[in-house]
């Protein structure tokens, strides 16, 4: 046997004919006996796939979704004109200017078109009749890009400034979630016991409690204002986070590397927070993506009836609320936050599911 294994290595190693002959007198071979097989193709071997890191990988899968792309551009859209957009033009989101009240959209070189000229079809009770006010009054050099509401002040302006406010609102929502949701579910599923069991009766007090009742309480305490939405999102909104915490760390705290950690002399909340957490940092990043529309819409209620942001400041509820009663009149002035409200909401569900798709192992073969 040794020597037919040591026959089998000659013939893989030698190369030359003559000296495979030598090694086998029995047998003559010839060059036509011996073939390179190529067989690079054979075998298979996704090289770049085992090269690349797990968060390569997820933004790899992450781009691949269209649905999310396109969430994640108009998010940053979004972002770049509730920057810049009310700085764009000369009015201010409080500005009011009478004599130029519920004037239609008007936008230079596109009203060339014919379109965004100024004109608008209005309802009376004998029909209806085509009118523009800009010519009418004599206002050649004014430009409401998207209209002016019955005060006269510039919705373009004030649609960009309540997008401001519902970003704010969803910074707000994402570290209440990451801090206070978070931690409490990581610190619940981790010691157990009377511990675990004490925090989930608090918690289910706090989600039994209707968050309009805790705002309206919160109001004979505070002013109208971001704060008062924040206070109430601490109240009540990571109640969601805190439950998909404590499961993840009730599944992983029994695994081998806790036990590890633990063997080794490693805190409680150094294994907590060092061991568990960036194993669960998927399905924490997913719920914080899914929670920000939440939150934004949340805020668009409590502004729309009249417990969000003050007069005259605005967010894109409070400008629903006001524009509201102009809807059968003056249609145009309602559509710019209601479409910038749906956008936003949108894409932020668009992304979470996108990530939720990439931070999933499970779902790559689906």
């Amino acid at each position: 046997m040794a020597q037919a294994a040591a026959a089998r290595v000659k013939i893989d190693t030698l190369h030359d004919v003559a000296a495979v002959n030598a090694a086998f007198p029995d047998h003559t071979f010839t060059e036509k006996d011996f073939q390179l097989k190529a067989n690079a193709d054979d075998i298979q071997i996704d090289t770049n796939f085992a090269s690349q890191s797990f968060w390569k990988d997820v933004r790899i899968r992450f781009f691949r979704k269209k649905s999310a792309v396109f969430g994640l551009i108009m998010i940053v859209v979004i972002t770049l004109m509730a920057i810049l957009g009310p700085s764009m033009n000369e009015y201010t989101y409080s500005g009011q200017e009478l004599s130029q009240k519920n004037l239609a959209p008007r936008i230079p070189v596109i009203e060339d078109l014919g379109i965004f000229d100024g004109s608008e079809t209005i309802a009376t009770t004998t029909g209806t009749r085509t009118t523009n006010q800009y010519e009418e009054k004599g206002l050649d050099d004014v430009y409401y890009w998207f209209g002016s509401d019955n005060f006269g002040r510039d919705i373009w302006t004030r649609t960009w400034e309540g997008a401001r406010v519902s970003l704010i609102i969803a910074v707000a929502a994402a570290v209440i979630d990451m801090v206070i949701g978070m931690s409490y579910g990581l610190i619940s599923g981790y010691f157990g016991g009377k511990v675990d069991m004490l925090m989930q009766r608090f918690l289910e007090i706090a989600n039994g409690i209707p968050r309009l009742v805790i705002c309206t309480l919160l109001l004979l305490v505070l002013q109208p204002g971001i704060l008062t939405i924040v206070f109430a999102l601490m109240l009540t909104e990571w109640v969601g986070m805190s439950r998909i915490a404590r499961a993840e760390m009730l599944k992983l705290k029994a695994q081998e590397f806790v036990l590890a950690s633990r063997t080794l002399g490693a805190g409680s909340f150094f294994i907590i927070f060092r061991e568990v957490l960036p194993n669960i940092i998927g399905p924490i990043i997913t719920q914080v993506m899914f929670s920000i529309p939440t939150a934004i819409f949340t805020e668009a209620f409590l502004s729309f009836v009249g417990l969000g942001i003050p007069v005259p400041q605005c967010s894109l509820g409070s400008l629903i609320n006001e524009l509201y009663n102009s809807f059968t009149t003056h249609p145009y002035q309602i559509i710019p936050p209601i479409a910038v409200m749906v956008l936003l909401m949108l894409s932020f569900n668009l992304v979470a599911d996108g990530l939720r798709e990439a931070l999933d192992p499970k779902m790559k073969s689906m």
